[in-house]
């Protein structure tokens, strides 16, 4: 019989432990949209202009940290060599910039799906450290992720 409550107890509190912060799958929750106007003042050094808009991202655990993904939406085909270009860290937070090269040549604008565009990047334990908001950037919005 005690065996059995034994069992019945790992189960529950094993099930319980799905929803929170213990179960590295709920590191970070869905994302949010900001709506912002980009302007930038500060000398970039990087060529590649911001992304039009983001409009998913996501933050993957594996064992060793976690993967941000975000998906970015340009005005038109043939955008190339996105990359998350990390300008600001800290307070709690780690914010990226969606750079993407423009086509060299005119190009259709396409239907939204032939537009997408995915960049990402990895982030170790030890970046992860203290951080609890992931913020991904481009000309007209923001979207964030925050760590439950």
């Amino acid at each position: 019989m005690a065996f059995r409550l034994l069992i019945t107890l790992t189960v529950i509190l094993g099930l319980s432990a799905c929803s929170t912060r213990l179960n590295p799958f709920n590191w970070f929750g869905n994302d949010r949209e900001e709506r912002v106007a980009v302007v930038e003042t500060v000398a970039v050094t990087d060529p590649r202009p911001l992304v039009a808009q983001v409009i998913s991202l996501n933050v993957d655990p594996h064992p060793g940290g976690a993967i941000v993904r975000a998906m970015g939406l340009p005005p038109r085909q043939g955008y190339w060599m996105a990359d998350l270009v990390e300008v600001e860290r800290g307070e709690g937070r780690i914010v990226y910039e969606f750079r993407v090269f423009e086509p060299p040549v005119a190009t259709r604008e396409g239907t939204q799906r032939s537009r997408e565009i995915l960049a990402g990047t990895e982030l170790s334990n030890q970046d992860l450290q203290g951080i609890r908001t992931i913020v991904v950037q481009a000309q007209t919005n923001r979207r964030s992720v925050n760590r439950r």
